[in-house]
C-alpha cells in the first residue's frame, strides 16, 4: 500500500475514532462505553502498529482539544497509544491476510491484554490519580464493563474484518 493511501486511510479512521469516542459513547466519571475500538483495531489490521498507535494517540489528543470531557490527563493518551500499539503488534501481518483462525486467536489475545492490562489496571490508575477515588472500587466497576465489552469486540471486529477484507484487498492494497 502506498504512503498516500496509508495517510488517507489514517485520516478517515482518525475522524471516525473521534466521532465514535466523543459522540457515540456513554460516559460517566469512571466508565466509558464506546465503539471507538473499531477504527483502532481496523487501523492495526490494515496499517500496522506505527499507524494504529498514532491514530489512537491523536484521536485522544484531538478529541480532548475539540470536544473535552472533563480535564485533560496525559495518562489516557498513553493508554490509547498503548492500545493502538498492542493491537498493531498482534493483528498486523504485512503483505498477507490472517486466516480466520489466526485472526480470532490474535484478536482474543490482544483484546484480553488491552481490556485487562490497559483498560482495567492502567485506566483505573489514571482515574485514581486524577480523582482520588479508591483504586479497587474503580477497578471492580471497570472489570464488569470490560467483561461485557470482550465478546462485543470480538464479534464486531471479526464481522467487520471478514466483510471488508474483499473491498480492502480490491481498492486499498
Amino acid at each position: 500500500m502506498s504512503k498516500i493511501k496509508k495517510i488517507v486511510i489514517s485520516g478517515l479512521l482518525l475522524a471516525l475514532l473521534i466521532v465514535l469516542s466523543r459522540f457515540v459513547s456513554i460516559k460517566t466519571q469512571i466508565l466509558v462505553i464506546s465503539f471507538s475500538f473499531i477504527p483502532i483495531i481496523m487501523s492495526a489490521i490494515w496499517l500496522g502498529p506505527k499507524y494504529s498507535t498514532l491514530i489512537a494517540m491523536l484521536g485522544d489528543l484531538i478529541g480532548a482539544l475539540l470536544f473535552p470531557f472533563g480535564t485533560y490527563f496525559i495518562g489516557y493518551t498513553i493508554s490509547q497509544a498503548l492500545t493502538g500499539f498492542v493491537y498493531g503488534m498482534f493483528l498486523y501481518k504485512k503483505g498477507e491476510d490472517l486466516s480466520t483462525k489466526e485472526l480470532l486467536i490474535r484478536l482474543t489475545i490482544s483484546s484480553l491484554i488491552v481490556l485487562i492490562l490497559i483498560n482495567v489496571f492502567l485506566t483505573s490508575l489514571w482515574i485514581h490519580i486524577q480523582y482520588g477515588k479508591a483504586y479497587i472500587v474503580i477497578m471492580t466497576g471497570r472489570i464488569v464493563a470490560q467483561i461485557c465489552m470482550f465478546p462485543i469486540q470480538l464479534i464486531v471486529i471479526y464481522a467487520l474484518e471478514k466483510y471488508t477484507r474483499p473491498i480492502v484487498k480490491k481498492y486499498l492494497m
